[in-house]
């Protein structure tokens, strides 16, 4: 992989991680224009960086209410952060199971497979626009809430259906606030990337050589640096901005996708 392609696939990851137009189904798109012949070894390794980036961003972002929330646990108290931090558990149990149950079978939904994509790019505008006309509330997040918004997460694995649309979406749906809505869908998925990396390296599938050093940096600084930035603007932006643009997108792209998918 060239540098200029890890420079592309970083920016990508970093900008659609947040937003919510896939940022799976995008890496997959770029692959195929890329015409990607590199092992699943190396792709993997390419895929777990670009997760690092992304989830580091996240932790930046967030410092002030992670370092709040540890605080609170290192108190052994049954406070706010200990309750909140339930929650994020809670919402992880979905994805992990069909992580650890179903892993061929997911691995097995990557690899250029446009129509699936594009497919799943169209659910995605349709969640995207019923969250757009939901009536706004202010909700809390319950336990509840928090594991279906984590069945949401577990489907958003199949490439095309945005985490963060689909989380957020969820959410909005059930009448949580949109900030909270927001600031909980970016702060579940950071310990569930953290896990899946320290599986992914110790499981030892990952194929590291030195010639692979500048694009994986290239590509992790690019996805960290654009992560922060479509973090912070999708935050404001799920407060008091429109997801039909959003949805639009997604239906323009996945119809695309599709469309070339028979044509080819």
């Amino acid at each position: 992989m060239s540098w200029i392609e890890a420079l592309v696939l970083g920016i990508i990851q970093g900008l659609t991680e947040f937003l919510p137009v896939s940022s799976s189904g995008h890496l997959e798109i770029a692959k195929f224009i890329f015409g990607d012949t590199s092992v699943p070894e190396e792709s993997m390794l390419m895929t777990v960086v670009l997760h690092a980036a992304t989830a580091l961003s996240t932790i930046f972002v967030f410092r002030k209410d992670i370092a709040e929330t540890i605080r609170g646990l290192f108190q052994f108290k049954w406070n706010e952060e200990t309750i909140f931090s339930l929650k994020i558990v809670v919402s992880m149990i979905p994805a992990a199971i069909v992580g650890v149950l179903f892993k061929d079978e997911i691995e097995s939904l990557f690899g250029g497979r446009l129509l699936l994509v594009g497919s799943m790019l169209i659910v995605t505008a349709i969640l995207l626009l019923m969250a757009d006309k939901a009536k706004i509330t202010d909700k809390k997040v319950t336990y509840w809430y928090a594991l279906i918004i984590g069945i949401s997460q577990a489907i958003a694995i199949t490439p095309g259906i945005s985490r963060s649309g689909a989380t957020i979406s969820t959410s909005v749906l059930l009448g949580i606030d949109r900030s909270k809505a927001a600031r909980f869908s970016f702060l579940m998925v950071v310990p569930l990337i953290l896990g899946a990396m320290a599986k992914d390296i110790l499981s030892g599938d990952i194929v590291y050589s030195s010639a692979q050093m500048i694009p994986l940096g290239i590509g992790f600084v690019a996805a960290f640096i654009t992560g922060v930035f479509a973090c912070t603007w999708m935050i404001s932006l799920v407060k008091k901005a429109s997801l039909s643009w959003f949805a639009l997108y997604c239906f323009v792209i996945g119809t695309i996708a599709i469309i070339y998918t028979f044509i080819a």
